[in-house]
């Protein structure tokens, strides 16, 4: 439980789709083997009850056959069928026509000894010669239900029970089998967290430092390495600050508060300048001035960051990207390659990437919509192949 604990909220809905997959499985296929089983106990409890009735029937069967014989003889004197109150019976002849019958149950099976139907036994003989034409003499009884009762108590006790442990084994073996799993996850988290924790300092002293220096002063030739070496040093930053939000936001208070968003957003457009100029993309922006919005300022940066990352990475050579704020929307639109239906359903999909082309965890969209769910804030994608995506954020005033 401890390791679970740890993992983040979306690899443990990930294992809980999982438990819940295998479970449905798993209990469909215990299901099936238990009904099997049941089938098999019911089948050889009613050819045991049909073997302790034989006996009896064999017996009816006799006595009856006795009368016929009789009749046989003695038909100008009797002329009447014989019948007995314990049992019905029918004779039919060696074409398997009906003769006479007093059987209640009419699906009559001649090829079987004795079979159960509509609630009767049928006990199926030959007589020794051919009474009356008779070649097959069957004989029929009531079913004793008290021993279908009996194996339905059973079989009712069985299920259950069975079910219930199947179950119970069933949890067990899956969580050791996943707890191979459970444990690299755990390792592959702690390796992250420690990981973003030892570029902290680096990657704050490296962007601070090209921060600092003064671009003017410098003969073009440098500028422009020092442009790339800004570029990669705000790439790494924006990876950094994206593992930092996923590893620590259980434990960030939020700050909450009126925001500047006008504001705010000129400063991030500003900030991935760079980084656009690298694939010669414009940014088209009409922002609404004195736009203010209740919430915390990191966690909105970060949003507008992954989505201003996302139109620059997913944009196409000369492309452009068109920012608009209003009163209760933020709509950020690039020119790009687009998305297909199947693509925006799994948008927010942890470490689901739609192009490997480019850099990244696949983690952005994600932290997009944790911020959106806990402000309420609503992200819609529209997006077409080779056309571009839109993407608008829009919120309650």
């Amino acid at each position: 439980m401890l390791v679970l604990k740890n993992l983040d909220i979306d690899l443990i809905r990930s294992e809980k789709k999982t438990l819940l997959g295998f479970f449905l499985l798993y209990t469909i296929l215990c299901i099936v083997i238990l009904t099997f089983i049941s089938y098999l106990y019911y089948s050889f409890q009613k050819d045991l009850m049909l073997q302790e009735q034989r006996v009896k029937l064999q017996e009816y069967s006799n006595d009856f056959a006795f009368r016929l014989k009789d009749l046989h003889i003695n038909f100008d004197k009797y002329k009447y069928y014989p019948r007995d109150e314990k049992f019905n019976s029918a004779i039919f002849d060696s074409s398997k026509k009906q003769i006479f019958s007093t059987l209640q149950a009419k699906n009559v099976n001649l090829n079987k000894v004795i079979y159960l139907v509509d609630n009767k036994i049928h006990f199926v003989t030959q007589p020794e010669s051919y009474y009356l034409g008779t070649k097959y003499i069957v004989i029929e009884i009531s079913e004793d239900k008290s021993w279908l009762e009996n194996v339905y108590g059973f079989l009712i006790s069985f299920v259950s029970v069975s079910l219930f442990i199947m179950l119970i084994l069933g949890y067990f073996l899956l969580n050791l089998f996943l707890k191979p799993m459970k444990d690299a996850l755990y390792l592959l988290d702690r390796f992250i967290k420690d990981t973003t924790h030892e570029l902290n300092t680096p990657v704050s002293t490296v962007v601070t430092n090209i921060e600092m220096i003064d671009k003017n002063s410098l003969d073009e030739k440098l500028r422009r390495k020092i442009n790339r070496v800004d570029i990669a040093a705000k790439t790494i930053s924006n990876i950094y600050d994206d593992l930092t939000y996923l590893t620590l936001n259980n434990k960030i208070i939020s700050d909450n508060k009126k925001v500047n968003l006008s504001k705010l957003v000129e400063q991030r457009v500003e900030y991935f300048h760079t980084l656009a100029s690298v694939k010669k993309i414009d940014f088209v922006v009409n922002i609404k001035n004195s736009i203010s919005i209740f919430i915390d300022e990191k966690k909105l940066s970060k949003l507008i960051d992954n989505l201003l990352s996302n139109a620059i990475k997913y944009n196409k050579l000369y492309g452009v990207i068109k920012v608009s704020l209003d009163d209760n929307s933020l709509i950020i639109e690039d020119s790009g390659k687009g998305m297909s239906k199947e693509q925006l359903n799994n948008l927010f999909i942890r470490y689901k990437r739609f192009d490997k082309s480019v850099g990244g965890f696949g983690i952005g969209l994600s932290i997009v919509s944790m911020i959106a769910k806990e402000y309420d804030l609503r992200v819609d994608f529209q997006s077409k192949l080779d056309k571009g995506t839109k993407v608008i954020v829009t919120w309650e005033n």
